[in-house]
């Protein structure tokens, strides 16, 4: 059903919300105070046509914006944008009723992106690369894309043709695209599995291309170089479909937030601590605990430590902390002290972080709503808030990332 709208404000996920007598109305790609024209379907409606456009409206960075799926704001004027995206974190927080002295957005500049997740799929015109539709399984082919690095724009077309060398499937399957310092690396999910002429054919043609690793649901086809990233002074060897943040400003920019707070302290713990982002940097001047349930990143993390001079010492440990958490009493052995779940958060481990004696910690999370509840576990336990700041990794969507840091008076014994 055609219907004209009246845009009364900017939803959480970037679509544009009119308020109607049966309810909020979501119409992508429009700004508040537009008029506009759109196909009603249940509480969602497709733009037609702008009749009345907003004044913070401008015009997008991309030739793929409004059919491709992949960002859903590239409409907005930068300020609009920056208080918009801190918005989505501040709002969570209220919430919880919790009072944050909430920092401006660190920006994200765009051809940042390091990792990009790409859908590819046979059809009857050849190979398509690119992203879905917004609230679609139609995919829509690039041929560019402005929050990616340069490196993996400019290597669009030959990711393609990889993409056609390796599928056995006509279902749509996953490329995750990683710009690291030796060269793309490139791992495939459910692309199907290959015959040996085709894994020859693939393996040839990333050595002719200067690719550095391509895996296959996580088994290794080939990998000329080993990829490598840098944490701090430490170069670290990143393992098949390991962790690592989207862009490396945003990491550089939590990185030092984090050990600039636990910087007096001498035994900090990092929790989720991945291949190291964090604990490598914290060794410059703290012993470190690294606590992680994937062996082959802790594996890197190792190594990275052991092949870089002058710093303090890194312990490791395999350990699943959604299942079993550090308690209180272990979180006790550290005056410092940095968590970074995945977007579930971590209730269990906060609950045991809130009863220990841990005097300075460090939250690190990619979902507001999860870091308000464990926030407010935190504060329960005697932990002060000392600020939040969000971070804007990624560039043109809704999704913020946030540190939190936290204080907790000693007690009297």
């Amino acid at each position: 059903m055609t219907e004209r709208y009246e845009i009364a404000r900017l939803g959480a996920q970037g679509d544009g919300v009119a308020e109607t007598p049966t309810g909020p109305v979501f119409v992508p790609f429009t700004l508040p105070g537009e008029i506009v024209t759109a196909s009603r379907t249940r509480d969602r409606a497709d733009l037609i046509s702008i009749e009345q456009a907003s004044p913070e409206r401008v015009a997008p960075a991309c030739r793929h914006f409004g059919v491709c799926g992949g960002c859903s704001v590239q409409h907005l004027d930068p300020q609009s944008y920056r208080v918009w995206k801190r918005e989505n974190l501040v709002q969570p927080l209220r919430s919880q009723h919790l009072d944050a002295a909430v920092g401006d957005l660190v920006p994200c500049a765009p051809h940042t992106r390091r990792r990009v997740t790409f859908t590819a799929r046979k059809s009857d015109k050849g190979m398509l690369l690119g992203y879905n539709r917004a609230q679609s399984n139609d995919l829509v082919d690039i041929s560019e894309c402005p929050i990616s690095s340069p490196q993996i724009v400019a290597a669009l077309d030959r990711l393609r043709v990889l993409a056609g060398l390796i599928s056995v499937t006509p279902k749509p399957f996953q490329m995750v695209v990683t710009a690291t310092d030796t060269g793309l690396d490139i791992a495939a999910r459910q692309s199907g599995v290959p015959g040996e002429a085709r894994r020859r054919q693939a393996s040839d043609f990333v050595l002719r291309e200067g690719f550095a690793r391509l895996t296959i649901d996580g088994e290794i086809v080939v990998e000329p170089r080993k990829p490598s990233v840098v944490f701090g002074e430490a170069s670290v060897l990143v393992p098949p479909g390991a962790f690592l943040q989207a862009t490396a400003n945003a990491e550089r920019a939590m990185a030092e937030l984090v050990c600039q707070h636990l910087s007096p302290a001498k035994k900090v713990a990092d929790l989720f601590a991945g291949c190291g982002s964090f604990a490598l940097r914290l060794a410059k001047k703290s012993e470190v605990r690294a606590v992680e349930s994937d062996a082959a990143s802790l594996s890197a993390l190792d190594r990275g430590f052991r092949f870089t001079p002058g710093l303090k010492r890194i312990t490791t440990e395999r350990r699943d902390l959604a299942r079993r958490p550090l308690t209180f009493k272990e979180l006790n052995a550290f005056d410092g002290l940095v968590f970074d779940p995945p977007r579930a958060g971590a209730e269990d481990q906060s609950k045991q972080i809130a009863r220990s004696d841990v005097p300075r910690v460090a939250a690190v999370s990619c979902n507001p709503a999860t870091l308000a509840r464990d926030l407010s576990i935190l504060i329960a336990g005697g932990y002060k808030l000392k600020s939040v700041t969000p971070i804007d990794q990624f560039l043109w969507s809704p999704h913020v990332e946030a540190m939190a840091l936290l204080e907790k008076p000693k007690r009297r014994r």
